[in-house]
């Protein structure tokens, strides 16, 4: 099987900052890419940071420099450094990994994590 443990996720002040943790183990063939997604009340699923296995970064537009992607091989780690929050950030927090994984014999070509609450109070 595959596991995303995500962490880091809580309830902050706008202005302050959170740093979240994605940690992937298990059946992984290969990681193309790895990333945090937002969902928020009423809102669809969006992207937030994705970044490749090369460095390759891209932002969503609503991140303007507020928040740094970064990623560790050794193990497939995923940080997401989030600065200057505000309260429309807040939402629930997915890490996913784009690749090759094995889920139950099934290949599949990405994975989601369970989610990570953030919470940012006005």
């Amino acid at each position: 099987q595959v596991q995303l443990v995500e962490s880091g996720g809580g309830l902050v002040q706008a202005g302050g900052s959170l740093r979240l943790s994605c940690a992937a183990s298990g059946m992984i063939v290969s990681i193309i890419a790895m990333g945090w997604y937002r969902h928020a009340p009423g809102k669809e699923r969006e992207l937030v940071g994705r970044i490749t296995g090369g460095g390759e970064t891209n932002y969503a537009a609503f991140v303007k420099g507020r928040f740094t992607i970064s990623y560790d091989n050794t193990p497939n780690r995923v940080y997401l450094q989030m600065n200057s929050l505000k309260p429309e950030d807040t939402a629930v927090y997915f890490c996913n990994v784009e690749g090759t994984v094995v889920v139950g014999g099934s290949v599949l070509n990405d994975y989601w994590g369970q989610g990570t609450q953030v919470t940012v109070s006005s």
